[in-house]
């Protein structure tokens, strides 16, 4: 299982090229694919999303918010600060969210790298972080 970040959703859907789309699109392909909630609400708070992408979205299966998530979330974020790290709120919500479910993130966005250095995020095809 693997779960992918909105930034890589974005560029499968853009048509664009490298190592976090061909990721996502096998693991899509295979059935392994999975998105946090936040990512979700990313990606359908685009207004021109049309009614195709929308579905397709959400037949994407979801990891589940386990009991204590937001209290981790907000511990997490608060770690991260307190390194100088300015963590964006939905970044830490899908970075908690592969932690709690063990499960590696596909991402093209470096925002992440902090939660893999100070809380052992896996970040999964990050060769092309921006």
């Amino acid at each position: 299982m693997i779960c992918a970040d909105t930034s890589s959703v974005v560029a499968l859907l853009k048509g664009e090229q490298g190592r976090d789309v061909e990721v996502v699109r096998n693991a899509l392909i295979d059935g392994t694919l999975v998105l946090a909630p936040a990512s979700v609400a990313e990606l359908l708070s685009d207004p021109g999303i049309t009614p195709p992408i929308e579905e397709s979205v959400l037949d994407i299966p979801q990891l589940e918010i386990t009991p204590g998530y937001w209290e981790r979330v907000g511990r997490l974020r608060a770690r991260l600060m307190g390194h100088r790290f300015r963590p964006k709120l939905a970044d830490s919500l899908i970075a908690q969210s592969c932690l709690d479910h063990h499960v590696g993130l596909v991402t093209r966005d470096r925002d992440f790298s902090p939660f893999q250095k100070l809380a052992g995020l896996r970040l999964v095809a990050h060769d092309r972080l921006q």
